[in-house]
């Protein structure tokens, strides 16, 4: 075959990628030969990745202005709901739409509203395959040799560029995380293969791990120290919602509260809850900063629940939704967690809404540490006002700004829960919001993620002081957390 019949098809395909992110786009893409190139250099790696399945040309290039296409819806809807681009780590999650989709503003696979383009589709590319004669040699050595050559050369090109001369070039090219920027100057497609290749290179050398704590002998410690990480919390008020009755107990009645600076907003439940965890800021993971979980697997020398369980605490990780979700069972065990308390633990729950109520969360959570003997960390994640909130979630209720307050009043009972029933123990709780809700009209500020709010209290101590408000972000809080588990918290 003439070189024309596979360059035509790319040059269709280059053109016409580049002209669906232009229009997707809220601003011009940058247009300097160099990251022109670049961003050439990720759509041809796009079809050549399609054209290894076929090996037809015009299907393989049509498969590439569909994956821009549904990248560039994608993107507009995290822009808008998130604030942030799509990045590389955002396909780990791929598998978990089809299992939980009303997570993900989607439909099951079984509506017909989403089975029925994927048939079409299925039948387009069976059409297609019949269509469109394949591009292979024929000689019968010479066809293997291409079938098998194409996935090793794709593959040598991710393993050449983790080797000089090629990793320091994509070093200085993507020197560090600038998502939005990066995304303007080379496009999606080539910023996502740039920044997982960046983490692939982050990932063979060992990063130098944050020394842990060093703790003197204090005065005696907690009996118990209790952290709950609130779905989509912050004071209600600050979003034109009521005043909540737990946000006056705060300011009356606990030892430091204030604004949390947190990672992300609407949504990335793992960024906040793993520099919580750790301490870890986000700028200290690198590439790895999208997704913590994925990247670093729960491997935390200054994890709580590892500084806990060392200084002789029993660990328990509660929390009401699929174990394997981020894969949570997996990484919270790595973490330091003795125990596991997950949704069929909640089997028996009342749920509110599509998640098990945050007051059945807290009921559990006293449970728990009232059982067995000696000291225990436990580390929550409620579930109940997680959203989309959207019509048909709760019965008469159907306004997303009204489903968030209902549940955020239930959030609110469920911490007042808690304060009441570890007020009679020598005891620390901590309650934060992991991020601001994706709600309809409330969008990240220009200057970043919007600040949700935490608290802490500290019970049973012999003199009480005044609270004091603190503004702190998620990983400083992690780090005052570290001096309640060792007892220099002390009022």
């Amino acid at each position: 075959m003439s070189p024309a019949t596979y360059l035509v098809p790319l040059g269709v395909a280059l053109a016409g990628s580049l002209a669906i992110e232009a229009a997707a786009a809220s601003h011009r893409p940058s247009l300097r030969p160099g990251d022109l190139a670049i961003r050439a250099a990720g759509y041809t790696l796009i079809t050549l990745f399609w054209f290894q399945f076929s090996w037809r040309p015009w299907l393989a290039a049509t498969s590439c202005l569909l994956t821009l296409a549904v990248l560039a819806v994608v993107d507009r809807l995290k822009r808008k709901v998130i604030g942030e681009p799509v990045v590389f780590s955002d396909l780990a999650l791929l598998a978990q739409v089809p299992r939980h989709p009303q997570l993900y503003y989607t439909l099951p696979l079984t509506d017909l509203r989403i089975a029925g383009p994927l048939l079409l589709s299925l039948s387009a590319i069976v059409a297609w395959y019949v269509l469109e004669p394949a591009a292979l040699p024929e000689a019968p050595a010479q066809r293997l040799l291409a079938i098998l050559g194409l996935p090793a050369a794709l593959a040598g090109l991710v393993f050449a560029a983790l080797t000089p001369p090629a990793e320091p070039w994509l070093r200085h090219l993507f020197p560090r995380p600038a998502l939005a920027q990066d995304v303007a100057r080379y496009g999606l497609v080539a910023t996502m293969m740039g920044y997982a290749l960046r983490r692939l290179g982050e990932s063979r050398t060992k990063p130098v791990a944050p020394t842990p704590p060093v703790w003197a002998a204090a005065s005696p410690a907690d009996e118990v120290v209790v952290v709950v990480q609130l779905e989509s919390f912050l004071d209600p008020a600050r979003i034109g919602g009521p005043d909540l009755p737990l946000m006056a107990r705060i300011r009356t009645q606990a030892a430091q509260y204030g604004r949390l600076a947190v990672p992300a907003h609407g949504a990335y439940t793992m960024r906040s809850e793993h520099a919580v965890l750790t301490g870890c800021e986000p700028e200290t993971l690198g590439f790895g900063r999208f997704d913590p979980y994925l990247a670093r697997k729960g491997d935390e020398p200054t994890s709580l629940a590892r500084l806990a369980r060392a200084a002789g605490f029993r660990t328990i990780f509660v929390h009401p939704f699929d174990r394997d979700f981020f894969d949570r069972a997996r990484v919270f065990a790595r973490l330091g967690f003795d125990r596991l308390v997950m949704e069929e633990d909640f089997a028996q729950s009342p749920r509110v809404g599509p998640y098990v109520g945050d007051v059945a969360v807290a009921e559990r959570i006293l449970a728990e540490v009232a059982e067995g003997s000696g000291r225990s960390f436990l580390f929550s994640v409620t579930m109940e006002n997680h959203g989309p909130w959207k019509a048909g979630r709760l019965a008469g209720i159907d306004a997303p700004m009204a489903q968030y307050v209902h549940h955020v009043a239930n959030t609110g009972r469920a911490v007042e829960l808690l304060i009441d029933g570890l007020a009679h123990r020598r005891a620390t709780l901590c309650v934060f919001g992991d991020h601001a809700p994706s709600l309809p009209g409330l969008r990240a500020p220009a200057e970043g993620p919007l600040a949700t709010d935490y608290a802490l209290f500290h019970f049973g101590r012999d003199t009480v002081r005044a609270p004091v408000r603190v503004d702190l972000t998620a990983a400083r809080l992690g780090c005052v957390l570290q001096d309640a588990l060792s007892g220099k918290a002390e009022g």
